[in-house]
């Protein structure tokens, strides 16, 4: 594997010599070693859904609660060191999560890579790192190489994978403006990029990007290996000054979707998949912010299957309750990850709606998000306010609602409300 990796980083760096020398005055201006980051300190309340199949999952063992209390502390540290061609970056996470239910520590770097770019139009980068693909706000259908969104929190720096990868980039005149190639290298072992998915495979992927007549175009693939293959596209164009419209769609080959019946009878089917995403992006001349996005998620349960997990755990609990049997509420647990899992289902519909600095009340942008479940129209609602008045200061303060009804996915959910209280100071 070491050698094949070497071999790919000798042919990817012959292709530099052809490009012509560029002046580019602000390499001069880069200081050696820039360092930063924030600490962040959170406080929340959970008001939990005593008739939620996630609920009584999670506290049939349990004394009955009303409430969930949690606090969080997070360190993050950024920086990076230039020299000559080289920069070597890293983002640094320490957590530490409490509540009344887990304990939870977590010391990692999110990013630690080293880039070479002896040419404006070519880069090499070795290590871990996260990549950004897609130009969906809230999901990334297309983004093959890299952890999900959180859809209630999509600012939320995410950690990545260990790589090799590389950007060929070239400018032209005309409708083609820009072309720019990316190919990756992932390796998969037991210790190595172990969460991407089955191990002692080493991932091929690549992204093209296209500037053609002012609409930003890639064309993204990943092949088989530890995932089943897939390719996509995404589109993004400023059709004015205030508004942007943007998509995705993906087609993933031998996708193998597990599901449960309410029995605990576990199956598993495989097939094609086509998940996509259109939306849009608006801003008023009030300096109000629309983003809006319809997901077809083709990885995603029916509401029919959805159902019957939270009917196995209703006979699970009906069982545990009879007899002291555990046995369909162990199988619930295991399948968890998946149906538990952020927005598992098969049609969503996101809005969010920001304004800056209402009533001239400067560095206050308060804000609403609405996602909604279009196939049991359940959904989450969540308000924020958010001052950055202070210097290196951010405060927010945010709740949320989730509703629907008996067998929806927000209505099965463990909390019904949750009030979040987050300070971030910079450094």
């Amino acid at each position: 594997m070491k050698r094949m990796l070497v071999l790919l980083a000798c042919l990817l760096a012959g292709g530099v010599q052809a490009e012509e020398f560029k002046f580019d005055a602000a390499e001069f201006d880069k200081k050696p070693f820039e360092f930063g980051g924030y600490l962040e300190l959170k406080t929340e309340r959970a008001w939990l859904n005593h008739d939620g199949a996630l609920y009584k999952l999670n506290f049939y063992d349990r004394a009955a609660s009303d409430t969930l209390d949690r606090t969080a502390a997070t360190l993050k540290l950024d920086g990076k060191f230039t020299r000559d061609d080289f920069v070597l970056r890293f983002r640094a996470d320490a957590e530490v999560r409490r509540d009344a239910l887990t304990s939870e520590r977590i010391n990692r770097f999110d990013e630690a890579y080293l880039s070479w770019k002896p040419d404006p139009g070519f880069t090499l980068d070795v290590g871990k790192q996260a990549l950004k693909w897609g130009k969906g706000y809230a999901w990334n259908p297309v983004g093959f190489v890299e952890r999900p969104k959180d859809a209630n929190d999509v600012e939320l720096a995410r950690e990545g994978f260990t790589m090799l990868a590389a950007d060929f980039i070239r400018n032209f005149a005309g409708d083609l403006k820009t072309v720019a190639f990316t190919p990756v290298i992932l390796p998969v072992s037991s210790q190595v990029n172990a969460d991407f998915g089955k191990p002692d495979h080493l991932n091929a992927a690549a992204k093209l990007y296209l500037l053609y007549r002012d609409t930003d175009i890639d064309f993204t693939w990943l092949g088989r290996g530890s995932r089943s293959p897939r390719f996509g596209v995404d589109f993004s164009r400023n059709l004015s000054s205030a508004l942007e419209i943007h998509g995705e769609w993906a087609k993933i080959r031998d996708f193998d979707l597990r599901s449960v019946a309410a029995s605990g009878a576990v199956t598993s089917e495989r097939r094609n998949v086509t998940s996509a995403l259109l939306g849009l992006r608006y801003l008023t001349e009030q300096d109000t912010t629309y983003i809006l996005e319809y997901y077809r998620n083709g990885t995603g349960y029916s509401e029919h299957q959805t159902r019957d997990y939270y009917q196995l755990i209703d006979n699970g609990l009906a069982q545990f309750q009879a007899t002291g049997s555990d046995a369909l509420l162990s199988k619930a647990r295991q399948l968890g990850p998946s149906y538990a899992r952020a927005n598992p289902g098969e049609r969503y519909l996101y809005l969010r709606a920001s304004q800056k600095e209402p009533f001239d009340i400067v560095y206050f942008t308060p804000s609403l998000t609405i996602i909604t479940n279009l196939d049991d129209r359940s959904y989450s609602l969540t308000p924020e306010l958010l001052y950055t008045g202070i210097t290196n200061l951010d405060l927010r303060l945010r709740a949320s609602w989730l509703s629907g009804k008996a067998g929806s996915e927000f209505g099965e959910k463990q909390n019904a409300r949750k009030l979040e209280l987050m300070a971030r100071f910079y450094f």
